[in-house]
């Protein structure tokens, strides 16, 4: 039965968000249980993606994702999937008409991880970020607005900047894996194998540039998606703030965490905020 093939895809996207990130997985189940599972699918899709040029070093990645890719196309195609997180992914691109270019963009985004360890022009490391980035935010305004073109249009802006501040908030967490393990560097001009303050606080500037822009669409998010998104929001600028106030040189050598308590603590102020109509 295809109903039944189709929960368990959905079941198997929710897993991966869960195990693969519980702070997301904290945060989509702040979303209305409705828009959950497509949230699930889109985080499954790019999640494996990432898996594939970023950690399956003993593999044939180039192989394995060029497969990846070809599998979705047959995946939109024939309307089904033996790849669960495929199907489930076909599923919500369907159903919330999500532009086939923002898919795209993603895969090509991934592909450059494979060859490309530096980007060294702003034209680059932009395309990158929205690739990787941007365009997701954008899959999952598509479901938050559910068909509302004129919401999506005036939303669409902060969205990217949403996905541009997440993104470069984990590259500056992640960077001493980033540099020692993949042999990448993403912010151009920087050296971030011996990254100093001056370096850091600039691109932290940039980072809440980003929030900044960002935040004007968050409060205009349906209420079905606004707990959740501002909850990612509040977390990643709690993260945002902890690396701010780390010495360059302790990036460098350590990745940073937002606790778990501290974690709780971010979700009940999100909650009272929003019931109090302080956002």
């Amino acid at each position: 039965m295809k109903q039944l093939f189709d929960e368990v895809s959905f079941e198997a996207s929710k897993a991966v968000t869960k195990k693969y990130s519980t702070s997301f997985s904290m945060a989509v189940n702040m979303l209305a249980p409705s828009i959950r599972n497509a949230i699930h699918a889109i985080y499954g899709f790019v999640r494996f993606a990432d898996e594939i040029v970023d950690t399956f070093h003993e593999f044939p990645k180039k192989s394995l994702i060029e497969d990846f890719e070809k599998d979705y196309y047959k995946a939109i195609e024939q309307g089904i999937s033996l790849n669960p997180i495929l199907n489930s992914f076909q599923h919500v691109v369907k159903q919330y008409d999500i532009e086939q270019e923002l898919v795209d963009a993603f895969l090509k985004s991934m592909k450059m991880d494979l060859h490309k360890s530096e980007y060294n022009t702003q034209v680059d490391y932009h395309e990158y970020i929205y690739g990787s980035a941007d365009v997701v935010g954008l899959m999952c305004l598509k479901v938050f607005v559910n068909g509302d073109n004129e919401r999506y249009e005036a939303l669409k802006e902060p969205a990217m900047r949403l996905g541009s501040a997440f993104q470069k908030v984990n590259f500056l967490r992640d960077l001493k894996n980033d540099v020692d393990n993949l042999d990448r560097m993403y912010f151009p001009g920087v050296n971030l194998k011996s990254l100093d303050l001056d370096s850091k606080e600039k691109i932290v500037q940039e980072i809440e540039e980003d929030f900044k822009a960002a935040y004007g669409g968050v409060i205009r998010l349906p209420k079905e998606a606004k707990f959740g998104v501002y909850t990612a929001y509040i977390y990643y600028r709690q993260l945002l703030i902890k690396l701010k106030d780390t010495p360059a040189s302790e990036i460098i050598n350590r990745r940073i965490r937002v606790s778990n308590p501290v974690k709780l603590g971010l979700l009940a102020k999100s909650f009272l905020s929003l019931k109090l109509n302080f956002v």
